[in-house]
């Protein structure tokens, strides 16, 4: 259970810190004592899977799914063979309404994260079966601190930020070269009142291509 490479000498000044510590020491209780996702060995992907010079987006999700083999430590992502969650549903909807992209057979979004996408969570790890029971224990510390890094990186990088949990972070990211992208939440309760039709990803690609940079490859295969 670790954060190594850039990530981790960005954000080794959090770990000295007595909340960190109050942190890592709730988690292992956790773990021991009850049934927490993702697996620990999956809690850091975000940041091992979208090192910090490669990062070009940022998608901000809340905690973990909470049911047995979804969660895998990238938000609104799920391992191949698990159904695809309904908020992951209506992004691949979306995705197909913007882009054109065929919606996949699995809700693996290891791709975005390997082009660059950090698929970040509020809240890194949850009780079964409890959606946001482990709010409040220090986490959010964490990924405030990692967004701050992001958000004072001196290249465009975009922040698309879906729901208002998600949009409070706005304030943090004052830079004039990056994008903020924000919109409803793309939970079926809240699609409707914004999400659908806000083009999240074409906005991200040309934003991307303007500053000279790599547009994503947004297709999600079929397993």
């Amino acid at each position: 259970m670790a954060i190594t490479g850039e990530w981790e000498a960005a954000l080794r000044p959090e770990f000295g810190k007595p909340y960190y510590a109050a942190l890592y020491r709730k988690v292992l209780e956790e773990y021991k004592s009850a049934e927490i996702y993702p697996p620990s060995t999956d809690i850091f992907n975000a940041f091992s899977f979208t090192p910090l010079p490669n990062v070009k987006a940022v998608i901000l999700g809340q905690d973990p799914y909470h049911e047995p083999g979804q969660a895998h430590g990238l938000s609104f992502s799920v391992k191949k063979g698990v159904r695809i969650p309904p908020s992951l549903v209506n992004i691949y909807a979306e995705l197909h309404d913007d882009l054109g992209c065929y919606v996949p057979n699995n809700g693996d979004l290891t791709k975005w994260a390997k082009e660059g996408i950090m698929l970040l969570n509020t809240v890194l790890t949850v009780r079964a079966h409890q959606a946001n029971s482990h709010k409040g224990i220090g986490w959010e510390e964490v990924t405030d601190a990692a967004i701050r890094i992001l958000a004072d990186q001196d290249r465009p990088i975009v922040f698309i930020l879906w729901g208002s949990a998600a949009r409070k972070k706005k304030q943090m990211i004052t830079n004039p070269k990056h994008l903020v992208i924000e919109s409803a939440h793309p939970s079926p309760l809240s699609a409707y009142n914004g999400f659908f039709g806000s083009r999240p990803f074409s906005k991200c690609n040309d934003f991307l291509v303007k500053n000279n940079l790599t547009p994503i490859d947004w297709q999600i295969e079929n397993a």
